[in-house]
């Protein structure tokens, strides 16, 4: 029997009478109890998320300040402010508010960069997330939904920086623009009135601004806020997932409470984010619109690249190989355009139904809720790693001039070796990554089996040299040895016509192909069996 002591002078002061009227109006008090009862693991890797959210809150603070300064018409103006060799210049609205924000704005230039580089690590975070979500599969049953809300909020992401980008309405943006402008009159048939649509009349028309910044202050956050309360909801609905360890199972999560452990280490982490984010933001200069000047359709400006997260579209265009054009008529069908679309799709669309294609492949319909090390789902790992290969190469592409200027190189060159790279090199890096991780899954059984090298050497009695092993403590053994094998789907004959159909032989195939040379973890009578016969050799 359990007593609880209450004290009288916590009950009647003033902080408890608010929490009881609160309660009293909106039943409060359970939620609160039931989600600080939720149970989180302690893992560096969980606080990836952690920086994507707290990051996200520092891009609302410092928008929210931006708002109150900023002017989001294209009307034209002379420019009358601080920034002496910009003076009596014409240019946007934009343009003005987003230099007097830079130089006549107590604190403005420090929440233009806040707001900057908060926007660059929140996506730099998201993707970092996704990608430890995806090598450990905590996205297999009952997290696909998550999974797929987390890439909607990726590309949210990415287009919520884009907007903020083009806002300025200066030279490297509005270069950016005319990207997105030709992407688009490139769509046949809809293209050039999707164009006209978009920006108000022929590019760059007088109203694109305006519209981005409805886009980028109201729409676009409001459907982050939306799904990233979905994912938080999901998150708690779901018990949290977890590394394997001694102790820990599919039926468990072992770690704190968020009331009081998490709930202080997550606000101390949000203070460090946070100050991180002031701390670049302070010291290190990013988007200096004043050294680029006003946007002008004339000029464009060497060595100008998009944020990185966005440079994948870019390099996909300067990689496709000259006169991809067929003309029709009057019309020309820009393949050069249009296959990057494609790339692009794939690679996108790839992501959000991997979690269904692997389950269809292995045939695993189970709940999962502790993690895969990467290197026991060797070929998982090795497509993850294509696949960040495949994106990295296409962003190297956007800044293949600033490559071949670097390091004095022929720009065709670079071209041609990131064409090749981006189809061949990332088979070369599906097989060196499933290879790495097929040796790592070997070494680890190997060390299972017999252990450590202990660096003490004994002759044995008929003469023979041979080193002592220290076997590995149970925690240490239990990481290397506690993940499941499976066997690949077989293909199953129909019952009644006792053949084998077609997509059941091309499932079986998929299937063997994702298990091929899997190192099946060593059992209990092998590890004991080992460690025996290293122990008899030894005594005699």
């Amino acid at each position: 029997m359990t007593t609880t002591y209450s004290s009288p002078v916590a009950e009647g002061s003033r902080l408890a009478k608010a929490s009881n009227w609160i309660d009293e109006r909106t039943s409060i008090s359970g939620a609160v109890k039931e989600f600080g009862r939720k149970i989180f693991p302690d893992h560096w890797s969980f606080m990836l998320g952690e920086v994507a959210l707290y990051s996200f809150i520092a891009i609302l603070i410092s928008g929210t300040f931006l708002t109150f300064f900023f002017d989001p018409s294209m009307t034209h103006m002379v420019y009358d402010g601080q920034y002496v060799p910009l003076k009596g210049m014409g240019m946007s609205a934009a343009m003005a508010s987003t230099l007097d924000i830079s130089f006549d704005v107590r604190g403005g230039l420090l929440m233009r960069q806040v707001h900057h580089w908060a926007a660059l690590l929140f996506v730099a975070s998201t993707m970092m997330h996704m990608a430890r979500v995806f090598f450990t599969g905590a996205f297999r049953k009952p997290r696909e939904l998550n999974w797929i809300i987390g890439l909607v909020l990726w590309i949210i992401a990415m287009l919520e920086g884009f907007s903020g980008y083009s806002l300025p309405d200066d030279l490297l943006s509005g270069n950016g623009l005319r990207i997105v402008d030709g992407m688009i009159k490139a769509i046949p048939g809809i293209g050039t009135w999707m164009s006209f649509w978009l920006f108000g009349g022929e590019f760059p028309g007088d109203m694109i601004v305006g519209r981005l910044y409805s886009l980028h202050i109201m729409i676009l956050p409001a459907a982050l806020i939306a799904f990233l309360a979905m994912h938080l909801l999901l998150m708690v609905v779901h018990k949290h997932t977890q590394w394997p360890g001694a102790g820990h199972t599919e039926q468990n999560v072992v770690g704190n409470p968020v009331l009081p452990v998490f709930a202080a280490k997550a606000t101390g982490f949000l203070f460090i984010v946070i100050g991180f984010i002031y701390l670049i933001a302070t010291f290190f200069q990013i988007n200096p619109v004043w050294n680029y000047g006003p946007y002008d359709p004339s000029p464009v400006s060497a060595g100008t690249q998009p944020d990185w997260y966005i440079g994948f579209g870019d390099g996909a265009l300067r990689l496709i190989p000259p006169g991809w054009e067929v003309p029709l008529g009057n019309y020309t069908l820009s393949f050069a355009i249009l296959v990057p679309f494609l790339m692009m799709g794939i690679f996108v669309i790839g992501l959000f139904v991997y979690p269904f294609m692997e389950s269809f492949i292995t045939g695993d319909k189970r709940e999962h809720h502790l993690l895969d090390r990467p290197r026991n789902a060797p070929t998982r790992t090795a497509l993850g790693a294509a696949w960040i290969n495949f994106y990295a190469t296409m962003w190297a592409g956007a800044s293949s001039d600033l490559i071949a200027t670097h390091f004095h190189m022929a720009m065709e060159h670079v071209i041609h070796f990131l064409q090749f790279w981006l189809i061949v090199g990332s088979v070369i890096v599906f097989i060196v990554a499933k290879r790495w991780c097929l040796a790592l899954q070997r070494r680890d059984r190997s060390l299972a089996l017999h252990g450590i090298e202990s660096g003490r050497v004994i002759r044995l009695p008929h003469g023979e040299f041979q080193e002592v092993e220290v076997p590995l403590e149970p925690h240490d053994q239990w990481q290397l040895v506690s993940y499941e094998s499976y066997a690949p789907i077989t293909a199953q004959p129909d019952p009644k016509t006792g053949k084998v159909r077609a997509g059941q032989k091309f499932r079986a195939t998929l299937s063997r192909w994702f298990y091929s040379d899997r190192v099946e973890a060593p059992t209990a009578a092998e590890i004991e069996a080992a460690h025996a016969a290293h122990h008899g050799e030894i005594e005699r």
